[in-house]
């Protein structure tokens, strides 16, 4: 069996920028990417904090330090500079594997930096079939 697991996340960023005729996606800081494990062109879920939606889309590298986030495209209809998002990123992994992973959770602060780091343990919360 294949399970799709919560991978990683940017937990509360702030939209820096909003650029509606980019042809789509979300820019984030490479920095950050790196921090919570997010590559380049990988598949996310946009969580905007401030009016519920979520969206999917894909990461594009930002300027190493610029703690940049734009919402590209169509996007930038659903998250405004200023609003506060979370950005998953999901892997498919065997059962195995899922009973062994552990999430990277990055909360950021109001300017986008890292402001704690955890690799979350789900240790006794896993779903044993009898």
């Amino acid at each position: 069996m294949i399970l799709e697991m919560f991978k990683s996340k940017l937990h509360q960023l702030t939209v820096t920028q909003a650029d509606l005729y980019y042809e789509g996606s979300i820019t984030i800081d490479v920095e950050l990417m790196e921090t919570a494990g997010i590559y380049t062109y990988e598949k996310v879920q946009v969580v905007n904090i401030n009016n519920g939606t979520r969206l999917e889309t894909y990461t594009i590298p930002g300027k190493r330090g610029s703690r940049e986030v734009c919402m590209n495209g169509p996007a930038a209809r659903l998250a405004q500079v200023g609003d506060r998002i979370i950005v998953i990123a999901y892997a498919r992994m065997t059962e195995e594997e899922a009973l062994r992973h552990k999430p990277r959770v990055v909360l950021m602060d109001g300017e986008n930096n890292p402001v704690k780091i955890t690799d979350e343990s789900v240790a006794g919360l896993h779903y044993h079939p009898e």
